[in-house]
């Protein structure tokens, strides 16, 4: 029978790599924590951060690689808490975008236990404010879409229709493995070949590079790159999108 935990669990957003991307609130509970879960994803800098004398449970995650099972997780989360420990899910951006939160959650509360959520910085938030764009422009795109390359299924289907429509703007997380059939996808639907597209390697990181693309050379540009990498479908970087009307008057 598991006794009651003194402390609710905290999932905490670590953000895409750099320390300088944790809250304050993030930063208090890794700092005080005794046992910390994290993901592959969790930058360097922020596991720096965790007292030596705190427990660190790796839990990574690769898509279509290896991985720990989603159940050893949960158990995980349920016994270190019922321990009275202070325990932190640390988990790489977000928590709450494609993060598998809600399964995790879903098992505390089956044990009857407490949790709490500190968010994070996204991904594709801090890659837009790196290449100097935002995401969402007047007379531009009204909305943002934050889609993944694969799911559970295999490669994502997606409204490609409504992508494919000028001036749209999507953040693509888990999408080098999948880049050829978004490309193939969006061009069945008439997005233009020339849409801008900006590939951000290991986001924010020490080893963080920037790769201006459009969607007829995705694939090769994502092959360049070795790292997890968010695609900014519909933004170049800020210097490149000054270059793309000359490249379209040469074109024509």
């Amino acid at each position: 029978m598991l006794s009651m935990p003194s402390h609710p669990v905290l999932f905490v957003g670590a953000g895409p790599g750099a320390a300088d991307h944790l809250t304050l609130g993030a930063l208090r509970a890794i700092t005080s924590a005794d046992v910390v879960i994290h993901d592959r994803l969790v930058g360097d800098e922020v596991l720096e951060l965790i007292p030596p004398q705190a427990r660190r449970i790796d839990v990574g995650k690769e898509g279509f690689g290896p991985s720990t099972p989603q159940e050893a997780i949960n158990a995980a989360l349920v016994s270190e808490a019922a321990t009275g420990a202070r325990v932190v899910r640390l988990k790489g951006g977000d928590c709450g975008i494609f993060g598998r939160l809600d399964e995790e959650i879903s098992s505390l509360e089956a044990a009857g236990i407490g949790f709490a959520i500190l968010p994070g910085l996204t991904s594709a938030t801090v890659a837009a404010a790196r290449i100097g764009q935002s995401l969402t422009q007047r007379g531009r795109n009204a909305s943002l879409r934050i889609i993944t390359g694969h799911d559970m299924a295999g490669f994502a289907e997606q409204d490609w229709r409504g992508l494919a429509r000028k001036g749209e703007v999507a953040a693509i997380y888990m999408g080098k493995k999948s880049a050829r059939f978004i490309q193939g996808r969006l061009l069945m639907h008439d997005a233009a070949p020339d849409t801008a597209i900006t590939v951000v390697e290991n986001v924010s990181r020490a080893d963080e590079r920037v790769l201006a693309a459009t969607l007829s050379t995705l694939p090769e540009t994502v092959a360049q790159t070795h790292g997890p990498a968010v695609i900014l479908f519909g933004l170049a970087p800020r210097q490149a999108a000054a270059t793309l009307p000359a490249l379209k008057e040469a074109r024509a």
